[in-house]
């Protein structure tokens, strides 16, 4: 998972990148709402995690932002030294999902954002998973368009079933690259990301994602990707 840490204190930030990378998530810092919220605006993250008083503005107010401007549920935690009743009363009302006193303590971070996430984003537990006429089985990685059968290489099964767990999503191309690819330089980046454009186009014609089929797989310029259901909802899983 991607997680966003916004705290005007270097030494808190390492030590929670450290904490969160330990766990298995990726860690993005950030030391004033401004940048953070300009991040927002053009990527996204599964979790964000925010000190109370920043250099520019407060966690609440940053809160405030992320609820009324991003579209994704996000879910966001606070990490301050603020301990009252009458902050944690208005943080979790300005919109967060939990709230943690400073000094960190490793182990209790650990267990709230883990609990934050599998909230958020239940883990699929079948192996099989069906989204209309679309049929995945992950144990083979396999996926059938009514009953037939599609050949994909991995990465494109695993962009493809990505997209649609994260239906409706506007997904960046910064988020499906670290999510499905591992970007460590520039010179990789630039040609994952070419990669990314190449299984995107593949995906979309072999899964033959078009409205007749109730999938519309767009491109959004300048941010990402975004699959798209056009059959009822009721009908969409089973």
């Amino acid at each position: 998972m991607r997680v966003a840490t916004l705290d005007d204190d270097q030494d808190q930030l390492e030590l929670t990148k450290y904490t969160l990378k330990a766990i298995g998530h990726e860690c993005h810092t950030f030391t004033t709402g401004k940048e953070l919220t300009r991040q927002l605006s053009r990527d996204n993250f599964d979790l964000i995690i925010l000190d109370w008083n920043l250099p520019d503005t407060s966690g609440p107010e940053v809160v405030k932002w992320v609820r009324t401007y991003v579209k994704e549920r996000v879910p966001i935690l606070f990490l301050t030294v603020r301990d009252d009743e009458a902050a944690i009363v208005e943080g979790l009302s300005s919109g967060a999902d939990d709230f943690m006193v400073k000094p960190m303590r490793i182990g209790e971070l650990t267990a709230r954002v883990s609990a934050l996430l599998r909230r958020v984003y239940p883990k699929q537990t079948a192996g099989e998973k069906k989204w209309g006429i679309y049929y995945f089985n992950a144990a083979t990685c396999t996926v059938e368009i009514d009953n037939e059968p599609i050949v994909l290489k991995q990465k494109e099964f695993e962009l493809a079933l990505f997209l649609f767990r994260n239906m409706g999503r506007l997904l960046s191309r910064q988020y499906l690259l670290d999510s499905l690819w591992t970007a460590t330089n520039p010179t990789g980046t630039d040609l994952m990301s070419r990669s990314l454009d190449t299984h995107i186009s593949r995906v979309r014609n072999l899964l033959r994602l078009r409205p007749e089929n109730g999938y519309k797989l767009s491109s959004v310029y300048g941010q990402g990707y975004r699959l798209e259901t056009l059959v009822d909802e009721a009908q969409e899983q089973s």
